[in-house]
């Protein structure tokens, strides 16, 4: 990479951590309601393996943490807010919220409340994908803690056997709600799962977004080279709790210190200033440049954006709708 898209990588997930901060403090003003989930700690595995994409063309799904990886995958900004503002300009028009980011004009395919829910339905992408004979592929983000599910295992032997063009992107974040993996899990390694079912699969660290980018390229690469599913594990760390109403009691303060010494953003700000990409003026201007955006236009579109109407409460539920053209804007 040139020192242009080492400083545009950087800006990237310092935006998504002020996002998601300035989520939180929505959220703490009531401004936000319902469930909120929030990706602090873990920008460096969406932000890099989705560089490696082809975003606007593969599909991308994920669970319910699932800000960034809407962002990242071309949903504006502004419109993802809005939805969690439950506001009419929203992504999903207001009907979902922060688990239902939902944006099919860049191929984003939604995040999902229901724990494993993404496996099968990002099988079923990777299918249309075959069956059309195109290059795309579906790219599946997951946490540790979905993978016992049986839809998980139920998804891995069916992609495997279909040779389906699928990558499965584990965020391994060691907890499952406030469950230590240890506690809930056989084998702890998630890579390892997939042999079971002859599944091509590696680790990496998850707070270097270098080292995603690097292996996120050679796992798409196998897949879209229609050599079937690749499972790829990144080791990271979530700041916040599982959501909200989580106060991390179950965590001890040294874990999250040796942690956060491994931040991301503050790993790859000191190798660029090391590096003489960026100075500290440099890095202050661009932080308070992105303040400002999330603040002044973002911030500002959610709130003075419209609520739904009542009137239109059935209007996306399709058995209710006599016109079905609705259908049609949502698949350009």
């Amino acid at each position: 990479m040139n020192a242009e898209d080492q400083k545009r990588l950087l800006r990237e997930m310092i935006f998504y951590r002020r996002f998601e901060d300035r989520t939180f403090e929505a959220y703490m003003e009531r401004k936000i309601g319902g469930f909120l989930h929030l990706y602090s700690g873990q920008e460096a595995v969406a932000t890099g393996v989705l560089e490696m994409a082809r975003t606007g063309h593969d599909y991308v799904i994920t669970g319910y943490r699932d800000h960034v990886h809407a962002i990242k995958t071309g949903a504006p900004p502004r419109e993802v807010m809005a939805e969690l503002y439950g506001k009419q300009t929203g992504s999903s028009r207001g009907r979902g919220g922060s688990m239902h980011i939902f944006d099919p004009t860049v191929h984003f395919m939604g995040g999902y409340a229901l724990v494993g829910q993404p496996f099968p339905l990002a099988a079923g992408l990777a299918l249309a994908c075959k069956h059309k004979g195109s290059d795309q592929i579906a790219i599946c983000f997951l946490g540790d803690g979905a993978n016992n599910q049986g839809t998980f295992h139920e998804t891995m032997n069916m992609a495997s056997v279909w040779k389906l063009p699928v990558l499965f992107v584990c965020e391994n974040n060691l907890y499952a709600i406030g469950t230590r993996i240890e506690r809930s899990t056989a084998v702890t390694d998630q890579y390892k799962r997939v042999c079971g079912y002859n599944i091509p699969s590696s680790q990496h660290d998850g707070q270097n977004i270098e080292t995603v980018m690097e292996a996120a390229k050679n796992a798409i690469d196998h897949v879209r080279g229609g050599n079937g599913p690749y499972f790829i594990e990144f080791m990271t760390y979530r700041h916040r709790g599982h959501s909200m109403s989580d106060a991390k009691g179950y965590r001890n303060k040294e874990e999250e210190e040796q942690w956060l010494k491994r931040d991301p953003i503050v790993l790859y700000t000191e190798k660029l200033r090391k590096a003489g990409v960026l100075s500290d003026k440099d890095i202050k201007a661009m932080e308070k440049a992105i303040d400002d955006e999330i603040e002044n236009e973002i911030i500002k579109f959610a709130e003075e954006s419209p609520e739904p109407r009542v009137e239109d409460l059935t209007k996306y539920v399709l058995d209710d709708n006599p016109d079905p053209r609705w259908i049609g804007p949502l698949q350009k």
